[in-house]
């Protein structure tokens, strides 16, 4: 191994492959390994916050050190990773070589790259794997478990899954595998082995600190932080599949002012239009926007409108598109991507002229009436089968860069949004990547089971989202697939709302059957065409459900001066809104352990309800005096407690 040192780079040489390790942020070293001539010069999911760093090189070995983190080389080409001399992390070798103390004749090696073609190769990552260690982040995925030690993960988008690859070690590190390929992670008992089906060059960074809070300050210090958050959207969202037409929309506001209930955001969903891809309105349904948009925003309401990333082949920009080379393009056979009430393409987010294109047609049809916040459903995007290297992009396959299509999705409305002079941007998008925060990403769960198990889920996906950089994250409130008359769907609302009252953003949204109102057209496109399912307002579940979701909604405008403060600290240093009880506990063993409760920020400890029939549960206060926000009462830390949940209640705790 030949090593040499610039500045505050470190490279390796040995036969074919150069290694390349360098200072980046506060703490962290990025690290790089090519089987090519030379390094790409893509940063990827980083920005370039370039550090000093204190190199040293001898006969046997050479290092490199930011900080507190410090990376080993040997001769050998094996990497050990140190925080102030404690390991955090030692690659994965079985071969010959090396000093590890197993057997050498599997000949395993940490790093395994196999020629797919030209420069492009199937990298594997391995690493020891550490008694104890606990994962958290990744992105979402939707399983209770929110240690992740011992899942196997694939890493690429679907409707309901976000890949976003940082994880948080209870080993006091933080790693980011920054790639945006295809691949899969196993956080084995044995190693920890990361695949990426096609890549020019393996890239990760790792950072080491005292608490996750200053873990998640370096990560977010190079991929990005959320923008502030608007004050005016921070109560209640409207939303249901779906409102056919204006005088729907506006029957509902209007009742929501007549209750004297302030409403912040109505969202107007799919098929609005006469064809996917035309991005706008249908004006038999929709007749006058901006009157609808005058009388909202006269209520104090704005107004969000969805938009798809599907292009029918009959839409009125289909031919122009396709012209310009703007679409998805497929391998081989037909040009389809997904069939989903029509026979649609999809635009490539990943070209910045496309991204201009689809911007320019919502600011020519929504925005100029003062529609601000869009709701980028399919941002994975949804293909009719998930068959990755059937799909390509502008630049590369999406094997090798898909993941990024929502980052890039976002960019488009965000950048146009900014344009503009829009400084109060949010919008609602489907899936994330590394750094979608920065571009004002609302991040919502997907299409997911109205039930008590998915109800569950949504907590570890809630919480580990966060931890992996996405602190604007909701869930649909009462599940997306749903039969109100099911005999628990009241009970699964309330509990849901219950907890969403406490998430980053309170939003209620489902597809509601049974599926018995008439459509409005007997065309197979059109703004009447599509079904809506039942009523989905606070009022909608008689009047026992109502006076529960209106106190839970006041409960929560009494915190709006809190709730923005936590937003800002997630502007400030990448906090999560809501937070493993781990983040603001990390001295307290049982925090790592806990998976059923969190905090809201640092100030308010949440025991969400989510089993059915269940009228009480556990609750662990850590240290320090807890206020019962319902009673009053204050209870000691550093004890479990049974507390009573019954249907109008779930635990809730103020630190005082």
């Amino acid at each position: 191994m030949y090593f040499e040192k610039n500045s505050n780079r470190l490279t390796a040489r040995k036969q074919n492959e150069r290694i390349l390790i360098e200072a980046w942020g506060n703490n962290a070293l990025r690290v790089r390994v090519t089987h090519n001539a030379d390094f790409t010069e893509d940063d990827k999911a980083l920005s370039p916050v370039l550090s000093s760093a204190q190199i040293t090189i001898d006969d046997s070995k050479a290092s490199i050190r930011n900080g507190k983190i410090s990376c080993v080389i040997a001769k050998s080409g094996w990497l050990e990773f140190y925080s102030d001399k404690k390991p955090i992390l030692k690659e994965y070798y079985r071969g010959f070589g090396n000093a590890n103390e197993h057997s050498p004749s599997m000949k395993f090696h940490a790093r395994e790259f196999k020629a797919v073609s030209g420069n492009d190769y199937s990298i594997t990552a391995r690493f020891e794997s550490q008694d104890g260690e606990k994962i958290f982040g990744m992105g979402q995925y939707q399983q209770p478990e929110l240690d992740l030690k011992g899942c196997v993960l694939e890493l690429a988008q679907r409707n309901s899954q976000i890949s976003v690859p940082f994880y948080l070690s209870n080993k006091g590190y933080g790693f980011l595998w920054n790639n945006a390929g295809i691949g899969e992670v196993m956080f084995g008992k044995n190693y920890t082995q990361w695949r990426s089906k096609l890549s020019e060059e393996l890239d990760y960074w790792i950072t080491a600190d005292d608490t996750p809070k200053a873990i998640m300050e370096n990560y977010t210090e190079v991929v990005g932080r959320a923008p502030e958050f608007p004050e005016n959207a921070l109560g209640l969202w409207q939303c249901k599949l779906r409102y056919r037409t204006q005088d729907e929309v506006l029957e509902v506001a209007r009742e929501y002012k007549r209750r004297g209930i302030p409403l912040d955001v109505i969202v107007i969903d799919f098929f609005h239009w006469i064809r996917q891809g035309d991005w706008s309105f249908d004006p038999e349904y929709w007749p006058n926007p901006q009157a609808m948009m005058d009388e909202l925003r006269e209520m104090g309401i704005r107004c969000m409108v969805s938009i798809w990333p599907t292009v029918d082949r009959k839409s009125v920009n289909f031919n122009e598109m396709f012209d310009r080379g703007l679409f998805i393009r497929t391998e081989r056979g037909s040009i389809q991507c997904f069939d989903f009430q029509g026979d649609t393409v999809i635009y490539d987010a990943l070209n910045p002229e496309a991204r201009e294109f689809i911007w320019n047609k919502a600011e020519e049809n929504y925005y100029k009436y003062g529609i601000d916040m869009f709701w980028l459903d399919e941002a994975e995007p949804e293909y009719s089968a998930y068959d990755y290297e059937h799909y390509r992009h502008y630049t590369d396959p999406s094997l090798k860069v898909g993941n990024s299509y929502p980052k890039a999705h976002a960019k488009a409305f965000y950048d146009g949004m900014k344009t503009q002079g829009q400084t109060d941007i949010v919008n609602l998008l489907r899936c994330a990547w590394v750094g979608s925060q920065k571009y004002a990403a609302l991040v919502w769960s997907g299409d997911i089971k109205s039930n008590f198990t998915a109800l569950r889920d949504q907590l570890s996906a809630g919480l580990n989202i966060g931890i992996a950089g996405i602190p604007w994250w909701v869930s649909d409130t009462g599940g997306f697939f749903g039969n109100v008359l099911d005999e628990h769907f009241n009970e699964l609302l309330i509990r849901w709302f219950q907890f969403s009252t406490f998430c980053p953003v309170l939003r209620m949204h489902g597809d509601r059957g049974p599926h018995d109102i008439p459509r409005l057209s007997d065309l197979d496109y059109g703004g009447g065409f599509s079904e809506t399912g039942r009523p989905n307002e606070l009022w909608s579940y008689g009047e026992d459900v109502y006076e529960i979701l209106k106190k839970y909604l006041d409960i929560r405008l009494g915190m709006k001066d809190y709730i923005k403060s936590v937003m800002d600290e997630a502007s400030e240093n990448g906090s999560p809104v809501i937070r493993a009880m781990f983040y603001e506990f990390p001295e307290d063993g049982m925090c790592w352990d806990i998976d059923d409760q969190y905090m809201f920020g640092s100030k308010y400890l949440v025991a969400p309800v989510m089993y059915q029939g269940m009228t009480e549960r556990k609750v662990y206060l850590p240290h320090g005096n807890w206020k019962d926000i319902h009673t009053g009462k204050v209870y000691d830390g550093l004890q479990t407690m049974n507390m009573p949940a019954p249907l109008e209640i779930i635990p809730v705790f103020e630190k005082i």
